[in-house]
């Protein structure tokens, strides 16, 4: 998959750390890496954003944005509150596409979850990827609330008729309570689509050394790495 869309069932639940896990599992199976930002808020002109979170992370990726605004809202808001001119999904879909003629993998991350806006026209990150032509990685909490959230999102995408290859858990506890547990079992039945992996939580902050090492033992063979969902949810079950 020349171009692999990332997005989540909402915000703060580890888009970019998945991101930059499979960014860095590439990057360590020899392939060229480009991560897309389409629209980045919340963040001022000099400031890192999500993509350059990526690349320290991951190493030698190339970064890239389609737009920025600078409060930490939904992009279509952000963009009108700016008084600047929204991204649209075809703007997003003939970056990623240029940036596959030069790369092997092209990841594209959305802004909170399929369904945020980014202009008055209704246009979301499930219209990139349709575009596209792309399949859609969803991102994941691992605690209580996560399976509806899930469900809905998997739901729209097969209404959409957008592939899901699967489902990452995007901060694993160190503790994780019974909810958690479950959820290993629960995730996969309500999306109908396998666990790809399970990111510990506090992941983005090891040192990148440390993280490009370990990203490979968090992602399942399907994303280049190593996980083993049976294993982990045998040692993980309630």
């Amino acid at each position: 998959m020349p171009v692999l869309v990332i997005t989540g069932t909402g915000t703060e639940i580890g888009k970019t750390v998945v991101t930059a896990a499979v960014a860095a599992t590439a990057l360590a199976g020899g392939r060229s890496v480009a991560v897309l930002k389409a629209a980045q808020t919340g963040v001022g002109p000099e400031e890192a954003g999500d993509a350059r979170e990526v690349a320290r992370l991951a190493g030698a990726v190339t970064a890239a944005e389609v737009a920025r605004y600078p409060e930490p809202l939904a992009p279509g808001t952000a963009a009108r509150r700016a008084g600047r001119a929204p991204v649209r999904p075809a703007e997003v879909a003939e970056a990623a596409d240029k940036l596959a003629t030069e790369h092997d993998l092209v990841l594209v991350e959305g802004a909170g979850g399929l369904l945020v806006r980014f202009d008055a026209d209704g246009g979301t990150l499930a219209d990139v990827a349709a575009l596209l032509g792309a399949p859609v990685l969803l991102v994941t909490a691992a605690g209580l609330g996560t399976l509806n959230t899930t469900e809905l999102t998997a739901r729209e995408l097969r209404s959409r008729g957008l592939d899901l290859p699967g489902v990452v858990i995007g901060s694993w506890p160190g503790a994780p309570d019974l909810a958690a547990r479950c959820n290993l079992a629960d995730l996969p039945e309500v999306s109908g689509a396998p666990l790809l992996g399970a990111v510990p939580a506090g992941a983005g902050a090891l040192p990148p050394a440390a993280f490009r090492s370990a990203a490979p033992g968090w992602l399942a063979p399907r994303l280049d790495g190593t996980w083993d969902a049976a294993a982990f949810g045998a040692r993980e079950a309630p």
